[in-house]
């Protein structure tokens, strides 16, 4: 537990509260008795996500419309986004699963990596309240936004793919090619490719972010208007 404390930059007072965060439903239902799955936890940590995370941006963008806040709230906070940031510290290594589930790939299945940082998170709110939640929360979700200085945010990814959909043909990925540094700052770089052509490349503290700047290159490149 040290080791993901470390990951995790804060100490639990009650280590309990960090172990039943990593236990999942398939290992609680094997081994029954009063082993109780981190779904409570979850639950909890799901709505004080929410809570910091739509605090944030209400101070941080005070003339953004609630439209763009909602759409900016819900790319931080989706599956994809805290798998993400779930692998980035390695919490499936330390899951209990039950060994179906464990065989089946549950360590890298993203609806599982997702709900497993939510629960965490409801483990430190609850061992160190709420300005410890808050600091996960700046150093993990919201890490990056505080290093995007403009008004509004810009979603570069959806932006593209408006654009290629108009050809039905074509086709965007997105393609690591790069990754440096030491796990706690890592330097991501990607590709953005039309079929196989390289189109845009950007770089980031996480995937996501490298993404959405290869996405920017991308629309620089094809004349629009970012």
């Amino acid at each position: 537990m040290k080791s993901l404390e470390a990951k995790l930059n804060y100490k639990f007072n009650n280590i309990k509260l960090l172990k039943n965060a990593l236990i999942h439903s398939s290992y609680a239902n094997e081994v029954r008795g009063n082993t109780q799955s981190n779904e409570r936890l979850e639950f909890l940590g799901d709505s004080v996500l929410s809570v910091i995370v739509s605090d944030h941006l209400y101070q941080k963008y005070p003339n953004m419309p609630e439209g763009e806040l909602t759409k900016l709230r819900a790319s931080l906070v989706c599956e994809k986004s805290l798998c993400a940031l779930s692998r980035e510290l390695h919490i499936g290594e330390y899951l209990m699963l039950g060994h179906g589930e464990d065989k089946n790939g549950g360590r890298e299945r993203d609806s599982i990596l997702a709900d497993a940082f939510e629960s965490v998170l409801a483990a430190i709110y609850l061992d160190g309240g709420m300005q410890a939640a808050v600091n996960h929360i700046m150093n993990t979700v919201l890490r990056d936004l505080e290093h995007h200085s403009d008004d509004s945010f810009k979603d570069y990814k959806t932006t593209l793919q408006e654009i290629i959909q108009r050809n039905p043909e074509e086709s965007v990925s997105y393609i690591l090619i790069d990754e440096t540094g030491p796990d706690h700052n890592k330097l991501f770089t990607v590709e953005v490719r039309l079929n196989s052509n390289v189109i845009g490349t950007g770089s980031g503290k996480n995937k996501k972010t490298a993404e959405q700047m290869a996405a920017k290159q991308a629309l620089k490149l094809m004349g629009e208007k970012i």
